[in-house]
């Protein structure tokens, strides 16, 4: 079993900046790929941003070039530095990991709004 806290949410201005950490605890897994995902009101959950162990990473189009992901396997925590935020990123954003057999673990979420 893995349990995944997340933190780091809040109101954030448009173009300004929020980073969002999700740390991993529990015991004998391996986390192959961190990812975060995010629900806004009335909509489909969607994928931000993923990356691998390897350091490999993937972004939605809507966030490139503002948001960027990265993960300390030492810590087990994967970062979500999102800049140039607008009020279209309001939304709740969950972190996900995958682990052996392919098995996903999600946190509950960290509600994120844009607003002036």
């Amino acid at each position: 079993q893995v349990q995944l806290v997340e933190s780091g949410g809040g109101l954030g201005q448009p173009g300004g900046s929020l980073r969002l950490s999700c740390a991993a605890s529990g015991s004998r897994f391996t986390i192959y790929v961190m990812a975060w995902y995010r629900q806004a009101p009335g909509k489909q959950r969607e994928l931000v941003a993923s990356i691998s162990s390897g350091g490999n990473t993937n972004y939605a189009d809507s966030v490139k070039g503002r948001f960027t992901i990265s993960r300390d396997n030492d810590k087990n925590t994967v970062y979500l530095q999102m800049n140039s935020l607008k009020p279209e990123d309001t939304a709740a954003y969950y972190c996900n990991v995958v682990v052996q057999f392919g098995i996903r673990y999600w946190g509950k979420g960290t509600l994120v709004t844009v607003s002036s």
